[in-house]
């Protein structure tokens, strides 16, 4: 099993920030691509409990959100932000990386060192 798991999306320019930066330290780790291979509400709600603070933070509020006609105010707890990422993965921040029992939303890319 690897030392870190990184919740990855490839389009996206700072989870490929923190993928590069795992690789050039030489760290081993493994790459999940949530939109190929989704997680269901109850890994979520472990990613959610890793991650601490708000849960809402793990969720982009971004225009694909404001396409679907949802309200912000309605997914703050970790069981509605677990079904609401569980039913659309696009909208769940990256990346994310595990280790143990922290997580990080490496947004800037270089969160992604506060585990190693």
């Amino acid at each position: 099993m690897s030392e870190i798991t990184l919740y990855h999306n490839p389009s996206c320019s700072k989870s490929r920030g923190a993928k590069k930066i795992l690789e050039t330290r030489g760290v081993d780790f493994d790459v999940v691509e949530y939109l190929k291979t989704p997680l269901d509400a109850a890994q979520i709600e472990r990613l959610l409990g890793l991650l601490g603070g708000e849960p809402a933070a793990l969720v982009r509020n971004d225009s694909h959100f404001k396409d679907l006609g949802l309200d912000a105010d309605d997914y703050q707890s970790v069981q509605a932000v677990a079904g609401l990422l569980a039913e659309h993965p696009r909208l769940m921040q990256r990346p994310v990386a595990v280790r143990g029992d922290r997580a990080v939303i490496a947004r800037p890319s270089e969160l992604v060192e506060t585990l190693l």
